[in-house]
């Protein structure tokens, strides 16, 4: 079935696209989420009558992404993870804990469904990350992965606890006396 797709959907193409899909997926999906409509001769007709307004927005957003593209080339941003021995971490960093880090850290927002980390992110150092910003135009960056120990935070617990001890045991003996 053809249909006009009315907005991006990714692997199939942007808005004002006449494509081929299948019928259910049109009359299921595309066509009641407001997605597509039918390839009809009237929308045809409308599309060929909207499509220069189609392409000043395609010309916006590829303007967009690529000033976002230059924003975020090469930075680094650094994710703070508790780390056990041998650098290995406890759990794996997600797209959105990299996606909230890019926020706090360059003060720009990037969808975490864009950020490709191809498999999970279990090792502390330093890991290039890649994010699809628009369509065709991607970038990269570099995540600093690490910082937390918690055997250290125990330790300094462990420790924190002896001397509470010992100055509770000096004052009772002080006070026998």
């Amino acid at each position: 079935m053809k249909v006009i797709l009315l907005d991006e959907i990714k692997g199939k193409g942007g808005e004002g696209d006449v494509i081929d899909v299948a019928q259910g997926y049109a009359e299921n999906y595309l066509i009641p989420q407001k997605l597509a409509v039918a390839a009809t001769k009237g929308n045809l007709k409308q599309l060929d009558e909207r499509r220069n307004n189609i392409e000043k927005r395609e010309a916006v957003r590829i303007a967009d992404a690529n000033a976002l593209k230059a924003n975020l080339e090469g930075q680094k941003v650094v994710v703070e993870a508790k780390v056990g021995e041998e650098g290995i971490l406890f759990g794996s960093v997600t797209a959105a804990m990299i996606a909230d880090a890019v926020k706090a850290q360059l003060d720009i927002d990037v969808d975490r469904k864009r950020i490709e980390l191809g498999k999970p992110i279990k090792v502390a150092g330093t890991h290039e990350v890649s994010i699809s910003i628009y369509r065709e135009i991607r970038t990269s960056i570099v995540v600093l992965v690490g910082v937390e120990e918690p055997e250290a935070e125990e330790t300094v617990e462990v420790e924190a606890e002896a001397e509470t001890e010992v100055v509770e045991e000096t004052e009772t003996e002080a006070a026998a006396e």
